[in-house]
């Protein structure tokens, strides 16, 4: 009975109706929301040291945040200055975060641990976002500064991946042989700061780390130096920018074998235009030709350009690049025209004595003026002693290398298409960009790209004042 009477009391609640001054209204249970998302950072309540201590003399250093604390990825996060040759050891417990130091300090010595973003609140992963504590086993917290900017040559552009690396009172070979005193991160603007330095001449450096070593190793590593010490004396101190390049390009294996790691081998010699599918030739390109094999003899008494009545067109010439694959051939071509290349069955032979399996003609035809664009560059500020090159640029491939000779350049015959442009200093006025050289003690060429890209339309006159 008490049961029925409780279930019947409930029901009744349920169901109450409310009237006030003529409205009527039922009583609904509800659920609370939750609240909105946390979305602030974990604030630190103390730490044992206190921040900014002199004299330190701990191997302990005790942090305790207002919530539960976690600590994710340390060791890509954590920056200790001067660089330690041991890491700290960093845990975590509740609200606590404990830094138990493995290396022997230095007397006399600033010392800073920024821990990057890897402080965050347990829930929500809120981080405490480039926290930095800082002491000193001296008398005194050093407060020089110095800041730079890092800037890849070849491009002009940011790669925030690098660090800059700094050494105190090192000779040349520091870099390549030891780990830097001091690293900082780079922002998305390519600028980093050294903060907490004591009064003294450093190197300056910056890395894309390939090994993890901290050290310039290899000449495949992203690297930038500078070629003079820096005596830092002052607050705020400026770098002049540092240009990075790689001295070798990163041969990485490219090769697409199947999952089972075979290839199959094509028996056959096969020949391929490379022209395009629409097998559209340009006006001012030579018309190549693609084998699957390298070819071991040629005999290009068998190899005919015609028009398209097959009668044969003089001057035409034809080569075989280094790799024996490749063969170009170059004419005057005329617009709009219609052309077979005739190739005999016996004109080329691969290594293994294989010939074509029979004899091919290939049909193309060339683009006309109208598919072009009239491309008109005025150029401001021009300084011909600094042999300046224009690179036009597709998706970071060079399409047009351009020499800068005069104050205006114009080109009735210029491939349409979005390009990004570049403005290479072609310090030996080799036509093309220059890595630098530690060992050489040489810096690379340097390029600067132009803030918008430029748009080249066909049958316009396409017209742009650059600023040098």
């Amino acid at each position: 009975m008490r049961i029925k009477f409780f279930l019947l009391l409930l029901i009744g609640f349920a169901a109450v109706c409310i009237t006030v001054t003529g409205i009527t209204g039922c009583a609904q249970i509800g659920y609370p929301t939750g609240g909105a998302k946390d979305s602030l950072p974990p604030v630190l309540v103390s730490a044992f040291p206190p921040e900014g201590t002199t004299n330190f003399k701990d191997n302990k250093i005790t942090l305790v945040f207002n919530e539960y604390i976690e600590v994710q990825d340390i060791q890509n996060n954590l920056l200790v200055a001067p660089f330690p040759k041991t890491m700290p050891n960093v845990s975590h417990k509740l609200r606590t975060v404990t830094v138990k130091i493995k290396d022997t300090l230095l007397p006399n010595t600033t010392y800073a641990f920024n821990f990057g973003n890897s402080l965050r609140d347990l829930n929500e992963g809120n981080p405490f976002r480039n926290y930095t504590y800082v002491f000193s086993t001296g008398n005194t917290i050093d407060s020089l500064t110095l800041s730079g900017t890092v800037i890849m040559a070849e491009s002009g552009k940011v790669d925030s991946t690098l660090n800059a690396m700094l050494y105190k009172n090192a000779d040349d070979s520091a870099v390549q042989q030891r780990k830097p005193d001091y690293i900082a991160r780079l922002d998305r603007q390519g600028n980093f700061t050294f903060k907490n330095l004591a009064e003294g001449s450093y190197k300056l450096y910056a890395l894309k780390d390939g090994d993890g070593g901290r050290t310039y190793n290899s000449a495949v590593e992203t690297f930038a130096f500078l070629p003079n010490d820096i005596v830092v004396s002052s607050v705020d101190q400026k770098a002049d920018t540092l240009y990075a390049y790689a001295e070798e390009k990163d041969k990485k294996n490219n090769s697409t074998a199947p999952s089972g790691g075979k290839v199959t081998a094509d028996k056959k010699l096969r020949v391929v235009p490379k022209n395009g599918p629409d097998n559209l030739q340009g006006l001012k390109e030579p018309f190549e030709l693609s084998f699957n094999r390298k070819l071991k003899t040629i005999d290009y008494q068998k190899i005919k350009l015609t028009d398209s009545s097959f009668n044969s067109i003089a001057g035409a010439k034809l080569s075989l690049d280094s790799t024996r694959k490749l063969l170009t051939l170059t004419s005057a071509w005329k617009e709009g025209a219609d052309y077979f290349l005739i190739i005999d069955k016996d004109a080329v032979e691969d290594t293994t004595g294989t010939q074509l399996a029979k004899a091919d003609s290939i049909r193309f035809r060339t683009k006309e003026k109208k598919d072009y664009g009239n491309l008109v560059l005025r150029f401001n500020k021009l300084d011909t002693a600094k042999h300046v090159v224009l690179l036009f640029l597709k998706a970071d491939e060079i399409i047009r290398s351009i020499p800068v000779t005069a104050a205006a350049f114009t080109d009735p015959l210029f491939e349409p298409g979005e390009y990004d442009l570049r403005v290479l200093y072609d310090d030996n006025n080799n036509g093309i960009w220059d890595p630098g050289s530690y060992t050489g003690k040489r810096q690379p060429e340097k390029v600067i790209t132009m803030p918008k890209k430029i748009s080249v339309r066909a049958g316009w006159d396409n017209e742009k004042d650059i600023e040098l």
